[in-house]
């Protein structure tokens, strides 16, 4: 059920959303390396190879899920022999990777989620960061919403010298440790109370099944968005509104409680 008087809280993932990160990247060099290095010797009993790998395998089957459950999934989807005993090598190299990465700058965030989330704030929507991933927290401080605004030429209030996306939220759950990961809501849910709103007066973006389905287990509405051509995905996970891109929600909506596609 959508709220009547309009949406009181926004609720945002990061990876895939609001910055396209090295996960990915390094979720799949991490798993190479070791398959061709430590763990060589059972590489002929597993289904592993680099090209299989592929972006919709971590897009179905690791992404949205804590470092571990990620990790783990993916080891059992490629069959590799004992993951149980594999999976914190497995994750701890990968944890390695991807903060070399953000710290080289290897990520960029995205426009449309940029314009997007300063929309939503100029609505009067507050909103929130809640990623599973323990990095978010290394993206968001990097992005300059200052400098993005005056690239863009948009001019709000709220946007002071020196903003950085990680302040700009009014609260940042990420990164936390709960009991569960999703499709469990307890991430969203958290994010809802440290807002201060009711869990059906929120909308969460989000670009995984997992993410969409613990947004509606919380009762939130759930907006999928699809980067990686997975609309059906998404949409089969019963998202109220899939695009693929930001720019396309309708704004007015928005403060009617309603997730809508801009028309035309």
């Amino acid at each position: 059920m959508s709220p009547q008087n309009g949406f009181r809280g926004a609720i945002f993932d990061v990876d895939g959303v609001l910055v396209d990160s090295p996960h990915e990247r390094a979720w799949r060099d991490a798993l190479k390396e070791l398959m061709e290095s430590e763990w060589s010797d059972v590489r002929p009993q597993s289904e592993w190879a680099p090209e299989r790998f592929t972006p919709q395998v971590y897009q179905q089957v690791m992404s949205g899920k804590p470092r571990m459950e990620g990790a783990l999934a993916a080891l059992q989807s490629f069959h590799v022999p004992d993951p149980g005993e594999r999976v914190e090598r497995y994750a701890e190299r990968k944890q390695d990777m991807v903060v070399e990465l953000i710290e080289a700058g290897e990520f960029e965030a995205y426009p449309d989620a940029l314009r997007f989330v300063l929309a939503v704030r100029d609505a009067g929507i507050p909103t929130a960061a809640a990623s599973s991933s323990k990095n978010a927290g290394l993206f968001l401080k990097q992005i300059r919403l200052d400098e993005f605004a005056e690239r863009e030429g948009l001019h709000y209030d709220f946007v002071r010298p020196g903003l950085s996306l990680l302040e700009f939220f009014d609260a940042d759950i990420s990164g936390r440790d709960f009991a569960h990961g999703k499709p469990d809501p307890e991430i969203f849910l958290t994010g809802a109370e440290e807002l201060g709103v009711a869990p059906q007066d929120c909308f969460v973006v989000e670009d995984a099944a997992a993410g969409v389905q613990a947004a509606k287990a919380g009762g939130m509405s759930a907006l999928g968005l699809a980067r990686a051509d997975d609309e059906e995905l998404l949409a089969g996970a019963n998202a109220d509104l899939v695009v693929t891109t930001l720019d396309d929600v309708d704004l007015q909506a928005l403060r009617e409680g309603r997730l809508a596609r801009k028309e035309g």
